[in-house]
């Protein structure tokens, strides 16, 4: 079969069940025991290699005695259909994986306020569900998380909602989940510690120290520029601005520095004697979070599910 044109016709003559025999004659060496294999009679065995010999119109064995040795044709041909078993090995699995929920990849973003509980436990009962699904976490702050979700870069967001003054940024669905108190944190030896002598800092005490902040154009730090501004104080030099509660809670155990933080987070690290929580309370607050999703953009199965455990946890 020469011709290129020939190989539909040879598609619709070739069969399954002839490339399992080919195999099958590979493994075994004699026709009578691949045809047991199979639940064959050896003559309809020997009858199938014989189409299939005609299909492809090369004969494909030598016989010597009662086995068949793959001639330079038969070689090429079982290499193809060793490739197509791989292949259809391949295929099983993939099956086999999406039946389990390997159905793609979720791309999810978060503030550091969802992370001890709320997304984590409905991170560990979507894996239940699917545990071959791919799951990428993005922590940062709303107003970036919610343009990755805007450019198709996220699936859901847990984060706040945007100002919705304008039409550009009413194209999100928020669904509310909890709110955030937002902590002043500090080492365990800080200076400020040994000066407590009532269960309150004044604003004032705070302002003697470098200070952390999150990058600017996000909540927290919108709200805390709002809380100096309403102590009529500007806002301290040589600022260390990031997103990384980590990198935080890195610095201030080593410094002087202070920081603020997600109320919940700040309790995990102080129990863990890694950082001391300051007694102070802002006098402004953060709206509510919640889960975002792209107003225009279809919401698959499996993002809907994490959604709504999203919202089970809270509840519960």
């Amino acid at each position: 079969m020469s011709s290129s044109s020939s190989i539909p016709q040879l598609l619709n003559r070739l069969r399954m069940r002839q490339v399992a025999l080919m195999l099958a004659i590979h493994e075994y060496r004699t026709l009578r025991l691949a045809a047991q294999h199979l639940g064959m009679t050896q003559p309809a065995a020997t009858k199938m290699l014989h189409e299939l010999e005609n299909a492809l119109g090369e004969p494909l064995f030598d016989r010597t005695g009662r086995s068949l040795q793959l001639n330079p044709a038969g070689q090429a041909v079982m290499n193809t259909f060793r490739g197509l078993r791989n292949s259809m090995s391949a295929l099983g699995r993939e099956l086999h994986e999406l039946r389990l929920g390997s159905a793609g990849k979720l791309f999810v973003g978060s503030i550091m306020v969802a992370t001890p509980t709320c997304l984590s436990n409905a991170l560990i009962a979507l894996k239940k569900l699917y545990p071959l699904l791919s799951i990428e976490v993005s922590i940062d702050t709303s107003d970036r998380l919610v343009e990755l979700l805007r450019n198709g870069s996220l699936d859901v967001v847990i984060g706040r909602m945007p100002e919705t003054t304008s039409v550009a940024n009413q194209d999100c669905l928020f669904r509310p989940i909890g709110e955030e108190t937002i902590s002043v944190v500090a080492s365990c030896d800080h200076p400020l510690l040994r000066q407590i002598r009532k269960k309150h800092l004044n604003f004032k005490s705070l302002l003697t120290f470098p200070w952390i902040l999150q990058p600017r154009g996000s909540p927290s730090r919108e709200m805390i520029e709002q809380e100096f501004g309403s102590h009529h104080a500007a806002l301290p030099l040589g600022l260390i601005e990031t997103t990384s509660i980590l990198i935080a809670a890195n610095l201030i155990a080593h410094s002087e520095m202070i920081a603020v933080m997600p109320q919940s987070i700040a309790f995990h690290y102080e129990e863990h004697g890694l950082l001391r929580i300051l007694p102070y309370s802002f006098t402004h607050t953060l709206t509510p979070w919640g889960s975002l999703v792209h107003r225009d953009r279809a919401i698959n199965p499996i993002t809907q599910q994490f959604i709504d455990l999203l919202h089970a946890g809270s509840r519960a």
